[in-house]
């Protein structure tokens, strides 16, 4: 099982907390550090520092690690131009040495959208544009050197762009898409995606919803197996019910609803239910949801006695 730190920084955290958090992942083994796309806290709360952008942040990572993969759970699409965001995260991927994974939806808290001023058209029209832009950013990567990339959508037009500068990773990076539509998402998934995610949802909808892409794989003539299954989990495991009371608490849930719902409990308790996704989803990733970014010993615990356990 290949384990992922995934962060919100918009809850509260400078740049220098998730440069420490991405540090201290990569040195425990994680495979790679991803954040939220978001501007504002979710909450009633300040969400003091502010927010940070995502690509600029993962830019900076970029240049502060060496190994560790990094991307977006995921870029919102109404945040963005996707002629800019092309040459935006191509140049993460060069400053990083090709390793960006680039995750991509439609956009979705309203509040956010309002209080900067952002439009979020409804959402059929939210995914039109989400579907334009998916393909303007692989065409734009895709497009050889020395070509130029047009397009000529309802949302969209691009005249001989001259599609650079082109990614470190060829043709391009892995795009992650994921969500719970029924039809075009899968549908998306299918022509796009390396990878597809399931976010904070029952195994049993996991189920439903990779049997969907699967099948629209197959539809677009594709091998299911070339698309990775992946979810995505929040974080609270302790050595003791002490240690996971007051990790539970620090980010103000309940650890029952934990339980229920997260990866939470004993050091066994995460084992057990790290298997329980893998047999019964067939997940072979899982985003781990870090919401307390200065308990740095949480994913190292993680790390040190969950791992390993799932290596056997």
């Amino acid at each position: 099982m290949d384990l992922r730190i995934f962060t919100e920084p918009q809850q509260g955290a400078s740049y220098d907390d998730q440069v420490r958090l991405a540090k201290a992942a990569e040195a425990a083994g994680y495979s790679a550090f991803f954040r939220s796309d978001h501007i504002m806290r979710m909450g009633d709360s300040s969400g003091l520092p502010g927010p940070t952008d995502a690509w600029i942040t993962l830019a900076g990572i970029a240049r502060e690690t060496s190994t560790i993969r990094l991307g977006t759970l995921v870029t919102a699409a109404t945040f963005r131009h996707p002629s800019m965001l092309a040459i935006s995260v191509a140049q993460v991927d060069r400053m990083s040495g090709g390793r960006v994974d680039f995750g991509l939806g439609s956009g979705w808290y309203a509040d956010e959208h309002t209080a900067y001023g952002l439009d979020l058209p409804p959402l059929k029209k939210r995914f039109d544009i989400y579907a334009e832009q998916l393909a303007i950013l692989t065409g734009l990567w895709e497009t050889p050197e020395g070509e130029t990339f047009s397009f000529d959508g309802e949302h969209y037009k691009l005249v001989d762009a001259p599609a650079l500068p082109k990614p470190a990773q060829s043709p391009r990076p892995p795009i992650v898409l994921g969500g719970g539509g029924k039809k075009r998402t899968p549908e998306l998934a299918a022509r796009y995606a390396d990878e597809f995610n399931i976010p904070f949802s029952p195994r049993s909808f996991a189920v439903e919803q990779f049997a969907r892409v699967d099948t629209a794989a197959e539809a677009a003539g594709r091998d299911p197996k070339s698309i990775i299954h992946s979810a995505a989990l929040v974080l609270a495991v302790g050595r003791d019910e002490a240690e996971l009371e007051r990790r539970a608490k620090a980010i103000g849930r309940e650890v029952s609803e934990l339980r229920q719902n997260g990866l939470a409990g004993t050091v066994a308790e995460a084992v057990d239910t790290i298997g329980k996704w893998r047999e019964e989803t067939g997940v072979t990733r899982l985003y781990l949801q870090v919401l307390d970014m200065t308990d740095l010993d949480h994913i190292e615990l993680v790390a040190s006695e969950v791992a390993p356990q799932l290596a056997q």
